[in-house]
Protein backbone atom coordinates (compact mmCIF):
# COMPACT_ATOMS: atom_id res chain seq x y z
CA UNK A 1 0.00 0.00 0.00
CA UNK A 2 1.47 3.42 -1.22
CA UNK A 3 1.07 4.70 2.60
CA UNK A 4 2.56 1.69 4.32
CA UNK A 5 1.10 -1.88 5.42
CA UNK A 6 -1.29 -0.31 8.01
CA UNK A 7 -3.10 1.35 4.78
CA UNK A 8 -4.59 -2.26 4.50
CA UNK A 9 -5.73 -2.33 7.98
CA UNK A 10 -7.75 0.57 7.96
CA UNK A 11 -8.85 -0.60 4.93
CA UNK A 12 -10.36 -3.93 6.94
CA UNK A 13 -11.76 -1.55 9.43
CA UNK A 14 -13.84 0.21 7.37
CA UNK A 15 -14.97 -2.97 5.57
CA UNK A 16 -15.66 -4.14 9.07
CA UNK A 17 -17.94 -0.81 10.20
CA UNK A 18 -19.58 -0.60 6.93
CA UNK A 19 -20.75 -4.65 7.53
CA UNK A 20 -22.12 -3.77 10.63
CA UNK A 21 -19.46 -4.33 12.99
CA UNK A 22 -17.93 -2.30 16.04
CA UNK A 23 -14.41 -1.30 16.80
CA UNK A 24 -13.17 -0.60 20.49
CA UNK A 25 -9.89 0.77 20.84
CA UNK A 26 -7.94 1.14 24.21
CA UNK A 27 -8.94 -1.81 26.16
CA UNK A 28 -6.48 -4.01 27.90
CA UNK A 29 -7.90 -7.68 27.23
CA UNK A 30 -6.93 -9.43 30.81
CA UNK A 31 -9.55 -12.33 31.55
CA UNK A 32 -11.14 -15.19 28.51
CA UNK A 33 -14.06 -16.92 30.08
CA UNK A 34 -14.17 -19.86 29.32
CA UNK A 35 -17.14 -22.59 29.90
CA UNK A 36 -17.23 -26.42 28.90
CA UNK A 37 -14.34 -25.66 25.79
CA UNK A 38 -15.47 -22.27 24.62
CA UNK A 39 -14.68 -18.71 25.01
CA UNK A 40 -18.05 -16.98 26.15
CA UNK A 41 -16.46 -13.49 26.58
CA UNK A 42 -13.74 -11.57 26.76
CA UNK A 43 -13.67 -8.88 29.24
CA UNK A 44 -10.59 -5.93 30.02
CA UNK A 45 -10.50 -2.24 30.96
CA UNK A 46 -11.10 0.73 28.93
CA UNK A 47 -8.95 3.80 28.56
CA UNK A 48 -11.46 4.97 31.59
CA UNK A 49 -10.07 2.42 34.16
CA UNK A 50 -13.80 0.89 33.46
CA UNK A 51 -14.04 -3.08 33.19
CA UNK A 52 -16.01 -4.24 29.10
CA UNK A 53 -17.55 -7.20 28.49
CA UNK A 54 -18.16 -8.67 25.49
CA UNK A 55 -19.91 -12.00 24.54
CA UNK A 56 -18.77 -13.96 21.33
CA UNK A 57 -19.36 -16.72 19.14
CA UNK A 58 -15.48 -16.97 18.08
CA UNK A 59 -12.48 -15.31 19.38
CA UNK A 60 -9.34 -14.79 17.65
CA UNK A 61 -6.45 -13.45 19.68
CA UNK A 62 -3.14 -11.52 18.38
CA UNK A 63 -1.84 -10.84 21.88
CA UNK A 64 1.15 -12.71 23.06
CA UNK A 65 0.37 -16.04 23.99
CA UNK A 66 2.07 -15.50 27.60
CA UNK A 67 -0.57 -12.80 28.27
CA UNK A 68 -3.30 -14.77 26.69
CA UNK A 69 -2.67 -17.89 29.21
CA UNK A 70 -2.58 -15.79 31.76
CA UNK A 71 -5.78 -14.50 31.08
CA UNK A 72 -8.01 -17.61 30.45
CA UNK A 73 -10.54 -18.54 32.87
CA UNK A 74 -10.37 -21.87 32.94
CA UNK A 75 -7.81 -24.69 35.07
CA UNK A 76 -4.67 -24.22 33.15
CA UNK A 77 -2.21 -27.47 33.37
CA UNK A 78 0.69 -26.64 35.04
CA UNK A 79 2.68 -28.07 32.12
CA UNK A 80 1.14 -25.24 30.23
CA UNK A 81 1.42 -22.67 32.30
CA UNK A 82 5.65 -23.61 32.47
CA UNK A 83 5.90 -23.54 28.82
CA UNK A 84 4.05 -20.27 28.73
CA UNK A 85 5.51 -18.49 31.12
CA UNK A 86 9.45 -19.64 29.71
CA UNK A 87 7.98 -17.90 26.63
CA UNK A 88 10.87 -14.81 25.21
CA UNK A 89 10.55 -11.73 23.73
CA UNK A 90 12.52 -9.04 21.48
CA UNK A 91 11.27 -5.42 21.99
CA UNK A 92 11.65 -2.94 19.12
CA UNK A 93 12.75 0.72 19.06
CA UNK A 94 12.48 3.00 15.72
CA UNK A 95 13.71 6.37 15.60
CA UNK A 96 12.25 8.21 12.49
CA UNK A 97 14.99 10.72 11.30
CA UNK A 98 14.10 12.93 8.27
CA UNK A 99 17.14 14.31 6.42
CA UNK A 100 18.18 16.76 3.74
CA UNK A 101 20.45 13.76 2.63
CA UNK A 102 21.97 10.70 2.59
CA UNK A 103 25.97 10.71 2.61
CA UNK A 104 25.67 7.18 0.90
CA UNK A 105 24.64 6.28 -2.83
CA UNK A 106 24.87 3.90 -5.19
CA UNK A 107 28.11 3.44 -7.28
CA UNK A 108 26.62 5.52 -10.25
CA UNK A 109 25.88 8.29 -8.40
CA UNK A 110 21.97 7.56 -8.10
CA UNK A 111 20.39 7.84 -4.72
CA UNK A 112 20.35 4.26 -2.65
CA UNK A 113 17.87 1.81 -3.71
CA UNK A 114 17.80 -0.14 -0.55
CA UNK A 115 14.88 -0.57 1.65
CA UNK A 116 16.93 -2.16 4.64
CA UNK A 117 20.32 -2.21 5.64
CA UNK A 118 21.68 -4.28 8.14
CA UNK A 119 24.48 -2.28 10.49
CA UNK A 120 27.19 -4.55 11.55
CA UNK A 121 29.41 -2.06 12.89
CA UNK A 122 30.12 -3.68 16.80
CA UNK A 123 30.34 0.14 18.17
CA UNK A 124 27.13 0.96 17.80
CA UNK A 125 23.60 -0.09 19.16
CA UNK A 126 21.62 0.56 15.76
CA UNK A 127 21.08 -3.24 14.42
CA UNK A 128 19.10 -1.94 11.18
CA UNK A 129 17.95 0.46 9.12
CA UNK A 130 15.24 1.56 6.72
CA UNK A 131 14.70 4.20 3.73
CA UNK A 132 10.90 4.86 4.11
CA UNK A 133 11.23 6.41 0.69
CA UNK A 134 12.28 3.48 -1.17
CA UNK A 135 9.40 1.36 0.28
CA UNK A 136 6.53 4.49 -1.57
CA UNK A 137 7.32 7.55 -2.58
CA UNK A 138 4.08 8.96 -0.65
CA UNK A 139 5.88 8.35 2.56
CA UNK A 140 7.66 11.22 2.17
CA UNK A 141 5.93 14.96 1.26
CA UNK A 142 8.81 16.39 0.12
CA UNK A 143 10.18 13.77 -2.47
CA UNK A 144 13.70 16.18 -2.35
CA UNK A 145 13.99 15.03 1.22
CA UNK A 146 14.60 11.26 3.41
CA UNK A 147 12.75 9.83 5.84
CA UNK A 148 14.90 7.00 7.60
CA UNK A 149 14.22 4.03 10.19
CA UNK A 150 17.35 3.72 12.70
CA UNK A 151 16.22 0.59 14.43
CA UNK A 152 16.82 -0.89 17.96
CA UNK A 153 16.24 -4.57 19.12
CA UNK A 154 16.20 -4.91 22.70
CA UNK A 155 14.44 -5.51 26.13
CA UNK A 156 12.00 -4.20 27.95
CA UNK A 157 14.33 -4.16 31.03
CA UNK A 158 17.50 -2.73 29.43
CA UNK A 159 18.38 1.20 30.14
CA UNK A 160 17.86 1.41 26.32
CA UNK A 161 14.27 1.24 26.29
CA UNK A 162 13.51 3.95 29.25
CA UNK A 163 15.58 6.53 27.56
CA UNK A 164 13.25 9.80 26.76
CA UNK A 165 12.49 10.47 23.15
CA UNK A 166 14.83 13.11 22.84
CA UNK A 167 17.33 10.74 24.15
CA UNK A 168 16.77 8.57 21.57
CA UNK A 169 16.82 10.79 19.08
CA UNK A 170 20.36 12.01 20.20
CA UNK A 171 21.43 8.63 20.11
CA UNK A 172 20.35 7.70 16.61
CA UNK A 173 21.57 11.09 15.33
CA UNK A 174 25.16 10.43 16.82
CA UNK A 175 25.29 6.49 15.68
CA UNK A 176 23.61 7.25 11.66
CA UNK A 177 26.85 10.06 11.69
CA UNK A 178 29.14 7.86 13.15
CA UNK A 179 28.46 5.11 10.23
CA UNK A 180 28.63 7.60 7.65
CA UNK A 181 25.03 7.88 6.29
CA UNK A 182 24.15 11.09 7.34
CA UNK A 183 25.32 14.39 8.70
CA UNK A 184 23.92 15.26 11.92
CA UNK A 185 23.53 18.97 10.67
CA UNK A 186 21.32 17.15 7.96
CA UNK A 187 18.47 15.99 10.48
CA UNK A 188 15.14 18.14 10.22
CA UNK A 189 13.10 16.38 11.88
CA UNK A 190 12.91 12.79 14.01
CA UNK A 191 9.78 10.77 15.88
CA UNK A 192 10.45 7.76 18.03
CA UNK A 193 8.18 4.67 18.52
CA UNK A 194 8.62 1.65 21.08
CA UNK A 195 6.87 -1.35 20.05
CA UNK A 196 6.97 -4.19 22.53
CA UNK A 197 7.33 -7.70 22.45
CA UNK A 198 7.83 -7.55 18.75
CA UNK A 199 9.51 -10.15 18.17
CA UNK A 200 8.38 -13.44 19.70
CA UNK A 201 12.10 -15.45 20.61
CA UNK A 202 12.92 -18.89 19.23
CA UNK A 203 14.45 -19.37 22.39
CA UNK A 204 13.47 -19.93 25.84
CA UNK A 205 10.77 -22.74 26.07
CA UNK A 206 9.47 -22.14 22.57
CA UNK A 207 10.98 -26.00 21.61
CA UNK A 208 8.02 -27.07 23.68
CA UNK A 209 5.31 -24.98 22.37
CA UNK A 210 3.24 -27.81 20.82
CA UNK A 211 2.34 -27.86 24.70
CA UNK A 212 0.60 -24.65 24.45
CA UNK A 213 -1.12 -25.38 21.08
CA UNK A 214 -2.38 -28.56 21.38
CA UNK A 215 -4.03 -27.34 24.80
CA UNK A 216 -5.01 -24.39 23.13
CA UNK A 217 -6.86 -26.33 20.61
CA UNK A 218 -9.02 -27.83 22.66
CA UNK A 219 -10.61 -24.25 22.86
CA UNK A 220 -12.69 -24.78 19.96
CA UNK A 221 -13.83 -21.45 18.89
CA UNK A 222 -10.19 -19.65 20.45
CA UNK A 223 -8.00 -19.14 17.53
CA UNK A 224 -4.33 -17.53 17.68
CA UNK A 225 -3.26 -15.29 14.70
CA UNK A 226 -0.37 -13.01 14.01
CA UNK A 227 2.78 -13.20 14.66
CA UNK A 228 2.22 -12.70 18.80
CA UNK A 229 -0.23 -15.21 18.37
CA UNK A 230 1.46 -17.59 16.69
CA UNK A 231 4.35 -17.02 18.48
CA UNK A 232 6.93 -17.02 14.94
CA UNK A 233 7.99 -13.30 13.33
CA UNK A 234 8.95 -14.88 9.69
CA UNK A 235 5.50 -14.93 8.98
CA UNK A 236 6.09 -13.93 5.85
CA UNK A 237 8.71 -16.93 4.49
Amino acid sequence: PKLGPGQLWEHVADRVREAGGEIHFGIQVDHLEVEEGRVVAVEGVDAAGCRVRFAGDYVFSTMPVRDLIRAISAEVPAEVKEVSEGLMYRDFITVGLLVKKLTVHEDDGTPLKDNWIYIQEPDVQVGRLQVFNNWSPWLVADPSKVWIGLEYFCNESDPLWRLSDEEMVQLAVREVAKIGMVKSEDVEDAHVVHVPKTYPAYFGSYARFNVIRDWVDCIENLFLVGRNGMHKYNNQD
